[in-house]
């Protein structure tokens, strides 16, 4: 993607400059802080961030499910049954 923006004189010389400096191309710079800017102010999510909400939490059932499964089963179906 192409995107043009107009810098004032002073920024468009320092930004020369620093490329100058550094070997760079003043795109590659500008690409680079603005990956640095995004990434302060916008941050990616983690892939727990992005399913929190589909995930069971610690208060989310008891806490010997996995040794009484079977016993929990039973139960919510007999209540089930019962209705």
């Amino acid at each position: 993607m192409t995107l043009s923006i107009r810098l004032d004189a002073d920024l468009e010389a320092e930004l020369a400059r620093a490329a100058a400096r550094t070997g760079r191309s003043k795109t590659e710079l500008v690409k680079a802080s603005l990956r640095e800017y995004l990434a302060r102010v916008a941050p990616r999510k983690t892939p727990y961030e992005l399913g929190k909400d589909l995930f069971g939490g610690v208060a989310g059932g008891p806490v010997d499910l996995a040794e009484r499964r079977k016993d929990y089963l039973t139960e919510s179906l007999s209540a089930k049954h019962d209705r």
